[in-house]
């Protein structure tokens, strides 16, 4: 059983290598991104800016928009192999701002 359990690990490591040099974010994996949260990639550039936020932010009316406006610009297959959101990083900072005040 201890050797099953090795191996899954190791599979899991060269995957998470192997994905990570997809979408070139080589110390960006899902293991840096707490449990509860989610990692979004935000700008209206082709160097878009990663940020990690709580999940509780998907029942916000203003963050449920820009969902739609990222579904309507870039549908369900994001380049970055995660959710890509276009609006400025400035816009994003204060939406995420008001969000949580």
């Amino acid at each position: 059983m201890g050797i099953r359990l090795v191996g899954i690990v190791q599979a899991k490591q060269k995957l998470q290598r192997t994905l990570s040099g997809r979408i070139g974010m080589v110390s960006a994996t899902s293991a840096d991104v707490p449990k509860g949260h989610f990692a979004v990639y935000v700008g209206e550039s082709a160097h878009k800016k990663r940020f990690v936020v709580p999940i509780s932010y998907l029942n916000h009316p203003l963050f449920q928009h820009l969902l739609n406006r990222a579904g309507e610009e870039f549908g369900y297959n994001h380049p970055m192999g995660g959710l890509t959101i276009p609006c400025s990083e400035e816009y994003f900072i204060s939406l995420t701002s008001a969000i949580t005040c």
